[in-house]
């Protein structure tokens, strides 16, 4: 389960997130969406800390996120191409990230393999360097790699931007894949409510860096989303 309490960040005097209370429960899919700077990237940057909460604090599995660093083994992320190293190729990166996993190079080829699909014959075997990769294809290898050691957690920052139609198609079917996982939580911030919706079973929306509504999904939750932001 992962508890916030208090949680607050501040620039220059300046909140740009306030959470008084949030908890997400083990297994649950959770989706953040709302506008830009709604603090949606913020709230991901403190839950692996990336930067320090102004108050309070996030629990990650009874872990304190900011005073331990034991959530890291059973947690997995990609919220940008700066989570890649560009001058390694997309099956170096692969191995790389499965040595800090304790998977073997069997085990990463096993889940590469099982998302061929994904990949398109765009990213394995074409001996390009990922800074090379357009955006949809780094974020492709992003992504596949949060899955290498059976992660608990997962969070994906706006995972659908970038990718055509297809690839959107197949990245919803591994997120339900995920999500039916009662062992795995899977964290999913976006602009695009359909496919937020489509793959998450509660939605909490940020505005300004607070929780303006939070809902269990329900055939009814898309066209509340889409009134919401159309006012």
């Amino acid at each position: 389960m992962i508890q916030v309490q208090n949680l607050s960040k501040s620039y220059n005097g300046t909140a740009v997130l306030k959470i008084n209370a949030l908890e997400i429960p083990r297994g649950q899919s959770f989706g953040l969406v709302g506008n830009n700077g709604a603090g949606k990237t913020t709230f991901f940057s403190l839950l692996l800390d990336l930067i320090q909460p102004s108050t309070g604090n996030i629990i990650n599995n009874d872990v304190l996120v900011n005073v331990s660093e034991n959530w890291k083994p059973f947690t997995s992320s990609f919220l940008d191409e700066s989570f890649l190293i560009g001058y390694l190729t997309p099956e170096e990166y692969f191995y790389f990230i499965g040595d800090l996993r304790n998977q073997n190079k069997a085990d990463v080829d096993a889940l590469l393999v099982k998302h061929d699909e994904f990949f398109n014959g765009e990213i394995l075997k074409n001996k390009k360097y990922l800074r090379d990769l357009s955006k949809g294809n780094q974020k492709k290898v992003g992504i596949i790699a949060t899955l290498i050691g059976n992660p608990e957690v997962v969070i994906l920052d706006e995972p659908f931007a970038n990718l055509d139609p297809t690839t959107v198609s197949r990245l919803k079917k591994i997120i339900k894949e995920l999500a039916e996982n009662p062992n795995v939580t899977v964290l999913v911030s976006s602009h695009d409510l359909q496919h937020t919706v489509e793959v998450c079973d509660r939605i909490v929306v940020l505005n300004r860096g607070e929780i303006v509504k939070d809902i269990q999904k329900s055939p009814e939750t898309l066209q509340e989303l889409e009134t919401f932001f159309a006012v």
